[in-house]
């Protein structure tokens, strides 16, 4: 499934906190629009034995809010990259061009760029839809998909789940409140920027309820400073174009499937996955007891849902 990533291209190394933990490495690839984006694996000489998957991340998102994939036994190269303008990414020439369609020529950029031919997609969020739109634009190159926390299209109407509100009021609630924060971004982002992330700051956002007790205190540090470094303005931009995106046609899914939702996730309805799952012949559906946050949560349940599903789609 591909696994030449050219050494030319890789940037320096950028240490985890975490000894035991491999360095990620970051390299640049250009999108067949010309944004420049910033890549990143956590094997840039193939030296993993076992097979590599390409990560189609949530929103503005970084490698640490994975952290069981950059353990050196994970047993999974992963190749993925950070959206436009966001983690070292270009913004595009024309700030529309931000769509979920668009993430996804930048992952068949990323997979062209490092040699990868055909993969399993990994999905969170919104790189569910993400996953779910390559797959069916371009069904030659994906060999299977692993969804958790997202939903493959109209991500906004299925938020809140857990409040149990109708389908039109979440998503009115979730993109009016995108579209409030966005136009007080400006002033936003120079506070939210500078926030000291630490131990307790972890500790308060993982007993709000929005975010459950995480495995990898220091990893979860990592993963929301760097989330808090995207102009508030610009992300919430990225989210308001992307709540456009319908559901695609789950007809046309012929891989194997596999989805995992959790129970208490305010920002991907579960019973909308488990639906989803229904609708795919074969596919699979797993609901564990947490947050949009379960692999941050549950690492090792995690990971050893994705081994399973690896090692069923024979990859």
């Amino acid at each position: 499934m591909g696994k030449n990533l050219p050494m030319a291209a890789l940037a320096h190394p950028e240490s985890t906190t975490d000894n035991a933990t491999p360095s990620v490495f970051f390299f640049d690839v250009e999108s067949t629009d010309g944004t420049m984006l910033r890549a990143w694996t956590n094997d840039p000489d193939c030296l993993i034995d076992g097979p590599t998957v390409v990560l189609c991340n949530g929103l503005g998102t970084n490698p640490w809010t994975t952290p069981s994939l950059l353990r050196p036994n994970s047993g999974v190269r992963v190749v993925s990259w950070n959206h436009r303008g966001t983690g070292g990414s270009a913004r595009p020439a024309d700030r529309r061009h931000v769509r979920v369609e668009d993430f996804a020529e930048d992952a068949l950029a990323v997979m062209d760029h490092a040699g990868i031919e055909k993969a399993v997609l990994l999905g969170w969020s919104m790189g569910v839809n993400t996953m779910f739109e390559l797959a069916v634009r371009h069904p030659e190159r994906v060999a299977g998909l692993f969804a958790y926390a997202g939903v493959p299209g109209a991500t906004f109407s299925t938020m809140l789940a857990p409040l149990r509100l109708p389908k039109p009021v979440a998503q009115a609630i979730t993109v009016n409140l995108s579209r409030v924060v966005a136009l007080a971004g400006k002033a936003i982002t120079p506070i939210s920027s500078r926030l000291p992330v630490g131990p307790r700051a972890i500790d308060l956002i993982s007993h709000s309820g929005f975010m459950f007790p995480v495995a990898d205190k220091e990893l979860a540090i990592r993963a929301v400073r760097d989330y808090l470094q995207t102009p508030v303005d610009w992300y919430f931009h990225l989210a308001i174009t992307t709540s456009a995106h319908g559901r695609v046609s789950l007809s046309k899914i012929t891989v194997p499937t596999a989805f995992v939702g959790a129970k208490w996730d305010l920002l991907a309805g579960p019973r909308d996955m488990a639906s989803a799952a229904e609708r795919i012949p074969g596919a699979t559906y797993v609901e564990l007891n947490g947050s949009h946050f379960i692999a941050m949560e549950q690492p090792e349940r995690f990971h050893e849902l994705l081994l399973e599903f690896l090692a069923r789609v024979g990859a």
